[in-house]
């Protein structure tokens, strides 16, 4: 007995249990496989922070639809899931969860605070992975990895220890962007900027020699303190006599050189620049250049440290008020004028950063940034849209040393070690036994911990079995398909493009596929402070995992932002209720003989055009999917199931269905062939109801997952008959169109006389207008002229339809006469561009060719409205 379908769809009862049955299947697992080609994407890890947001949702339903597509082509594909530790985020979750009970991280010790961090990472990773499958993510969950298991963690180490012996890793004193909340040092890519007003404070740096002032402008009058140098620029005549010579310190009172020094812009400001050495990065390389000292003035959590007399304990911003308020008092403060300028703020916290020298772990990035830079300048790997390219390059380009070293304890320790005896510092997988310097054999290992990006650049080949050679290294690296925002460009794409080139020798994927934020209904970016933001799983426990899934990609265009509706959300739910509806009449009316989609041997006109549609449509869908223009083929496949499968055809093989025999065997075997073939193209995108649906009709394959894609097939394009098809249907448009526009109901039946030089296609059609066009006959002929009728033209047909006891014959007139304006300007405004001689010569010919075709039609449809006015007359 064939399966039928409950009466409505229901969400909830289908996707938990279709999900579990891809499970048992095994559907979702990949193995290395010579038969087979593979395709690989490595999900974009989340964090294991808290829980998935609107963003990651859509990264997950346009990676799920890419391997459910390719699984479907027979390619071996490997969708690799996982967490990341996502260091300073979670070590903040974990000490905000702790200060809850009245606990400190310091308080428990670096053992028992991980301890509770690794209960955190238990707990929301097993979260992230359920909501994951709410949504239908196909990840190969036999291969689930975590930035900080056993294997990532050998690769970490690995990458580590081979970069530090070619001397890419080294450890000094360098400026580096501080968060004085999280207290610890961040890498340029974690710092935000945001434009803040603020203020120039322009103040009197008297000459140690009596002999006057220079004046210098800065937005940070704190740091003065730890001024060791005024600059100025080597060709600037205003100061050239003034090199060498040295001024006062205004408060701190003691003498410092005037340099000069090429980095200042001799046309901003008075030219004249401080050099703080400590806490500035440009400031910093002009103190190197010029041997200047470097004071820090700042403890950690930015206070001004011991030794200032009263500025000591101070907070930066109350530091600043008493700083200026004593150059007022003391005459130094020559003027204050608004400013407004870029303020860098820690990604995670939103605390403004400190520029702080520290020692730290940083990787020469020079070497490493050429080749990523070289293998997309080469076409090795290519971003989707291509202009994002340009931030890529951007970044490399002017990258500077990176900062890897934490001052968190949660995350990779760094594999060094001091020897307590001598300091030594020795960089091993494990301590050594003895000390190389003075054989002490006690050791303390390096208490800092690796920037969370360091493993996540590597998870394209450590989730593979790097450093081991493993058949899943050899067989899936490199990956195929990246699909990230662009937000996270230079976080994390630019380090895994650099080390897969490093560690590999290839790019890790050979195209990045950019999309944009999703943003809420006003276009607002999504956020806590707003409280807009939207959760999925709300969304799914109303909807349906496949009515958000189809919003999402619905007007998806690669690199933009995007709208979240839940109005929109409604519409894809409707639409999945319209293929439920549709199915059930096919299961319905279904002959207990057909068992498998199969085409029959004798095809009517409109089997012939929907086969022709279909057809096409196969071709476009997978053309749009092979560019990564998901939207686009979303959008066509809602067209043709919502107005062609459903508005139509289905409609048209009501009357064949209820006459039975061999001509409702016929239509029911187009319909069955044309449903399954449009529900494997949709599957990518709305799993769920696409399986349920599959397995109630007739078909060939245990699951839809693993049915093959559907290929453009000639056989089954027929134009001529879908050309002559769609004469038929503009004219049951038009028909229907012209009633409702006169308000007559479609149970008043009125005879149709339709005058066409395509006579045997309409007479083939007639029972489809007598039913959708409400006709009560139809009569075709080369010519009509049937007195008082109203007309309906088209390009290949016009209609007589004798209605004048139900219509006003001036109203009709009036509307005559505004078609026929209308076409009057549309002949004009072709007639124009045809006359235009740059159009004609520059355009392509086929261009103006159509262009012409269309003029064409014009013009034969209004010598049709002048006969039809002309009757009406």
């Amino acid at each position: 007995m064939r399966k039928q379908l409950e009466k409505v769809y229901d969400p909830k009862q289908v996707e938990d249990r279709t999900y579990q049955f891809w499970l048992d299947g095994g559907y979702f697992h990949a193995e290395v496989n010579p038969d087979k080609k593979p395709f690989t994407i490595v999900i974009p890890p989340p964090n294991v922070t808290g829980q998935l947001h609107m963003g990651h949702a859509l990264d997950e339903t346009l990676q799920d639809i890419l391997i459910r597509w390719k699984r479907m082509q027979g390619y071996e594909a490997l969708w690799m899931p996982g967490t990341d530790h996502a260091a300073i985020a979670t070590e903040a979750k974990v000490v905000a969860a702790l200060k809850e009970e009245g606990l400190t991280k310091e308080g428990l010790g670096r053992e028992k605070f991980l301890e509770r961090a690794w209960e955190w990472k238990e707990k929301y990773e097993g979260r992230i992975v359920s909501q994951l499958k709410k949504l239908g993510s196909s990840c190969d969950w036999e291969r689930q990895r975590f930035t900080m298991d056993e294997g990532c963690s050998k690769a970490v180490q690995e990458v580590f220890l081979k970069l530090y012996d070619k001397g890419l890793i080294y450890r000094g004193e360098r400026i580096i962007n501080w968060c004085p909340h999280c207290k610890t040092s961040l890498s340029d890519a974690e710092v935000e900027y945001q434009e803040k007003a603020g203020s120039f404070w322009h103040i009197k740096y008297p000459l140690a020699d009596g002999s006057g002032f220079l004046e210098v402008a800065t937005t940070r009058p704190e740091t003065m303190l730890g001024d060791t140098a005024v600059a100025v620029h080597p060709d600037d005549e205003r100061y050239k006599a003034l090199v060498g010579k040295n001024l006062i310190l205004p408060l701190v009172d003691k003498e410092i050189p005037i340099v000069a020094d090429e980095y200042v812009e001799m046309d901003f400001g008075t030219g004249v620049v401080k050099i703080t050495p400590a806490h500035d990065p440009n400031d910093f390389e002009v103190g190197l250049r010029h041997n200047l000292p470097v004071i820090n003035i700042f403890t950690e959590d930015a206070h001004i440290a011991e030794g200032w007399g009263k500025y000591s304990g101070m907070d930066r911003m109350e530091a600043r008020r008493a700083i200026v308020a004593d150059l007022e008092a003391g005459g130094y403060l020559l003027s204050t004028e608004d400013y407004s300028h870029n303020v860098g703020e820690c990604y995670r916290c939103g605390e403004t950063v400190e520029p702080r020298v520290s020692k730290q772990w940083f990787v020469k990035m020079e070497p490493l940034a050429k080749p990523a830079i070289d293998a997309v300048r080469q076409g090795e790997t290519k971003f989707i849209p291509e202009r994002f390219d340009k931030i890529y390059y951007h970044w490399l380009e002017n990258i500077r040393d990176w900062c890897i070293s934490r001052q968190i304890w949660w995350g990779h320790r760094i594999p060094a070690w001091y020897c307590d005896g001598c300091g030594e510092m020795i960089v091993a997988a494990e301590a050594p036994a003895s000390c190389p310097h003075c054989g002490g054999s006690h050791f303390t290992q390096d208490p800092d911990t690796l920037d969370t990006w360091f493993s996540s650049a590597l998870w394209p080949f450590s989730t593979l079995g790097w450093p081991d050679k493993t058949p899943e290294l050899d067989y899936f690296y490199p990956t195929d398909v990246l699909v990230t925002g662009y937000d996270i460009i230079f976080f994390w794409v630019v380090r895994m493009m650099f080390s897969g080139l490093e560690h590999m020798g290839k790019a890790p994927f050979h195209t990045v596929l950019i999309h944009g934020l999703v943003r809420d209904a006003q276009g607002r970016k999504m956020s806590k402070s707003l409280g807009n933001g939207i959760d999925p799983l709300e969304i799914i426990d109303e909807y349906g995992a496949d009515a958000l899934r189809f919003m999402l990609a619905t007007g998806n265009s690669p690199g933009n932002d995007m709208r979240f509706s839940e109005e929109k959300v409604k519409a894809s739910r409707n639409f999945a209720n319209k293929i439920w509806n549709a199915t059930r009449f096919i299961l319905m009316n279904l002959s207990e003989e057909i068992t498998a989609p199969g085409l029959p041997d004798a095809l009517e006109i409109e089997d012939r055009w929907v086969l022709t549609k279909y057809n096409n449509l196969v071709k476009e869908v997978t053309d749009n999917l092979e560019k990564y223009e998901l939207g686009l083929a979303v959008q066509k496949l809602y067209d043709f199931i919502w107005d062609i499968l459903c508005d139509w055809y289905i409609e048209l093989t009501k009357t064949r269905i209820q006459a039975g025999g061999d001509t409702a065997r016929d239509a029911q075997k187009v319909l069955v062939t044309v449903m399954t073939g449009t529900l494997k193209l949709l599957h990518p995108f709305m799993p769920f109801i696409t399986e349920e649906i599959w397995q109630a009709l007739p078909n060939d394959c245990e699951s839809i997952m693993v049915a093959p894609w559907p290929v453009y097939d000639e056989a089954l394009n027929f134009a001529e008959e879908e050309r002559d098809f769609e004469r038929v249907m503009a004219v049951i448009k038009a028909v229907r169109i012209r009633r409702a526009e006169m308000n007559v109901p479609p149970s008043k039946k009125a005879s149709l006389h339709i005058e066409t030089k395509f006579g045997p296609v309409f007479e083939r059609c007639a029972a489809f207008m007598q039913r959708l066009a409400s006709a009560s006959q139809v009569e075709v002929a080369p010519e009509q002229n049937i007195e008082g009728a109203v007309q309906v033209i088209t390009d290949s047909a016009r209609v007589f339809i004798p209605m004048d006891e139900l219509i006003d014959k001036e109203k009709e007139l009036a509307r005559l006469e505004k078609e026929k304006a209308g076409c009057e300007k549309e002949i004009k405004s072709f007639e124009g561009k045809l006359a235009n001689e740059n159009f004609v010569a520059k355009a392509p010919a086929h261009v103006v060719e159509a262009e012409r075709a269309k003029l064409q039609k014009l013009r034969e449809r209004y010598e049709k409205i002048l006969e039809s006015i002309a009757a009406m007359k």
